[in-house]
């Protein structure tokens, strides 16, 4: 369950790349004490999951790379997502039973991402699969179900490093897009992992 505390990290889940001020988190996060965020923020640093620096006269937080930030970040994403009202989860669940993968993250994107679907809106789905599964081979085991669903679902499969290279390039794509706008239904951690990858190297959202 989440606690108060982790709606301080919920802007860093939607924009990984960012760094945020103090202000901007209070903010963001609808926290009106000041002692309290300092305090969280405080506590989140020293257990390795926000960083810290000063830049001016400010100090600025940013998602750490540590173990213990992608499994904090990854659990608050699909808590969230698990518990978003306005998503077909039974639907949903049909799909990742159906899956023959170990190893695999599930993402909903598009409209239902933004929870601005409407009544005729089709459910855009993403899995990222290791690089070893072949995407297709994957994209078989729920093309026909995920046609037959209500909402009809539209699957998209992609390995890790596809999706990698695709937050990566400099051209506009549906990775960055997915990264974005996304509900991480589960594989929350490697989901973070790759993407604090490529903001390694260079992916600015």
């Amino acid at each position: 369950m989440l606690t108060k505390e982790h709606t301080l990290l919920e802007p860093f889940t939607k924009e990984a790349w960012k760094k945020f001020t103090f202000k901007e988190i209070k903010k963001l996060s609808h926290n009106k004490s000041d002692n309290y965020v300092h305090t969280v923020l405080k506590r989140f640093v020293a257990s390795e999951i926000l960083h810290e620096e000063r830049i001016g006269n400010n100090l600025v937080y940013s998602l750490s790379k540590k173990i213990s930030s992608l499994n904090t970040i990854g659990f608050i994403v699909e808590y969230n997502a698990n518990n978003a009202q306005h998503i077909p989860h039974k639907n949903i669940q049909k799909l990742i039973n159906k899956l023959k993968t170990a190893f695999y993250i599930f993402i909903v994107t598009g409209s239902y991402a933004k929870a601005k679907q409407k009544e005729i809106s089709d459910l855009d789905i993403v899995i990222i699969c290791d690089n070893k599964q072949e995407p297709n081979a994957i994209l078989s085991q729920i093309k026909l179900e995920s046609e037959l669903m209500v909402p009809e679902i539209h699957p998209y499969v992609f390995t890790q490093e596809q999706f990698y290279q695709m937050l990566t390039t400099k051209e506009e794509n549906y990775g960055k897009e997915i990264a974005r706008n996304n509900l991480i239904i589960t594989g929350g951690k490697p989901y973070y992992s790759i993407l604090m990858e490529a903001i390694d190297h260079g992916f600015n959202g």
